[in-house]
């Protein structure tokens, strides 16, 4: 079966967590929310989610794919954690998908793997993609090889069915961007 890690640190946007997991879900992936703690953590806006598990306790060999969502300071705990940094390094380097929205690029970019690709952020961050050698676009969602991201909040339906769309096909995917309306907003 195909499957998925979403990481979950303390401040993470709802939103796109949420939905990134969601989507997936209903696109027949198997998903992990991994914490970087174990018990409940909260979001950026007070939302409590108790993770699948801990970043501790799982390894990337095991999955297609690790993601990162956003959020503030969601973004910052993730990018000071070693562990988040080596699993999102090791899965670029094992050409497994790595995707990250809002401000989550960052995280990529520490880890040097957007180094001549193009990339997007929340807007205004750009700095952040250049510094680790990206190649910032205006895009809502951008593409280069194994890595996807996209720009935040509003942005999270289209970024996980373009995830759902590498892990299990295209089909699938127009398949719950039918059932989800999102079709019908976005063409």
């Amino acid at each position: 079966m195909v499957s998925a890690l979403v990481f979950l640190a303390p401040g993470f946007e709802e939103i796109e967590a949420a939905t990134v997991v969601d989507v997936l879900r209903r696109c027949g992936v198997s998903v992990t929310a991994a914490g970087l703690k174990s018990n409940a953590i909260e979001g950026a806006h007070g939302v409590k989610y108790v993770p699948d598990a801990s970043v501790h306790d799982v390894a990337v060999k095991d999955f297609n794919a690790v993601i990162c969502p956003g959020g503030s300071p969601g973004y910052l705990n993730l990018r000071k954690d070693n562990r988040v940094l080596n699993m999102v390094r090791e899965a670029f380097l094992s050409n497994k998908l790595v995707a990250a929205i809002c401000a989550a690029p960052a995280v990529l970019s520490d880890t040097g793997i957007l180094r001549g690709k193009n990339c997007t952020i929340y807007p205004g961050m750009e700095a952040e993609l250049i510094k680790g050698g990206g190649r910032p676009q205006k895009d809502l969602v951008v593409e280069d090889g194994n890595i996807i991201t996209s720009q935040g909040p509003a942005t999270a339906l289209l970024f996980a069915l373009r995830v759902a769309e590498r892990l299990v096909g295209k089909k699938t995917a127009a398949v719950v961007r039918e059932r989800t309306l999102t079709n019908l907003v976005v063409k």
